[in-house]
């Protein structure tokens, strides 16, 4: 989504990850969280699966949170772009 965190980290639009779960963003919810300040910044090609969800920055300097693993797809050489971000927010 333009303008969030994820977007910079990962500098494109749209990214493909690798998942290995059942579990799913309750859209029930999706509207009232969202209203309370929840930032989705990631979901699926349909619009169905929240992917990724972030705290605006006034309310945590660097809080994403995603579905994927991001770890199947970083290596000691090639960091992946959010563990990139994260190091590079804490310094």
């Amino acid at each position: 989504k333009p303008g969030t965190l994820a977007r910079e980290v990962y500098g494109k639009d749209v990214v493909a990850e690798r998942h290995r779960h059942r579990y799913e963003f309750n859209n029930r919810y999706r509207t009232q969280l969202e209203d309370a300040g929840l930032v989705i910044s990631g979901k699926s090609m349909d619009d169905t699966l929240v992917e990724m969800v972030e705290l605006p920055r006034d309310a945590h300097p660097w809080f994403l949170a995603c579905q994927a693993h991001p770890e199947f797809l970083s290596t000691p050489r090639d960091g992946h772009p959010l563990f990139i971000g994260f190091v590079r927010a804490a310094r």
